[in-house]
């Protein structure tokens, strides 16, 4: 990115190369919406030539990035007022499905879609540090820095949205 801010625009497709999957993963575990992910995607590396000005070497590129990422999130949750998460379950539990076996591909699908299904009803606040820290995988100190707050907050917020994952799921099985 360094050389991206220094005029060498041509490592801009590198890094789109290397991180446009997992900012694509992050972008649809926050909306359910694939279509609108892909354009989101588009959206934060034009904001990163935008503001290539803005990225320093204090911090890691990756927190800089799902920083821009969750400002894209916010500012198109604004202007479709409220952006409601919509999983497209049926695209993404056929691409997770590898197993032969009709009955195992059966569940699993049905797990995934119950899984989204309680994504869905979490707060997005507590939808967004559970994609960063379990599906995006980072750590807990990244995400402080991205969301500017305290890494034990992060940690707190984490637990708490686990919990709540977990009741939701748990109440929606037992219906």
């Amino acid at each position: 990115m360094l050389k991206v801010k220094a005029g060498d625009l041509d490592k801009m497709g590198l890094l789109f190369e290397r991180y446009h999957r997992a900012l694509f993963a992050f972008l649809y575990h926050s909306t359910g919406q694939a279509a609108h992910s892909e354009d989101l995607v588009q959206t934060v590396f034009y904001r990163m030539l935008k503001y290539r000005h803005t990225f320093t070497e204090v911090g890691e590129y990756r927190t800089w990035m799902y920083h821009l990422a969750r400002n894209v999130l916010i500012d198109a949750a604004k202007k479709n007022q409220r952006m409601v998460y919509q999983a497209d379950v049926t695209a993404m539990s056929e691409k997770i499905i590898s197993e032969p076996a009709a009955d195992i591909q059966l569940e699993k699908k049905q797990e995934s879609e119950n899984l989204h299904a309680a994504l869905a009803k979490l707060s997005p606040e507590y939808r967004e540090v559970l994609v960063l820290s379990r599906f995006q995988e980072l750590s807990y100190q990244e995400i402080a820095d991205i969301l500017g707050t305290s890494e034990g907050n992060i940690k707190v917020r984490v637990h708490r949205a686990m919990k709540e994952l977990k009741s939701i799921y748990l109440s929606d099985r037992a219906i």
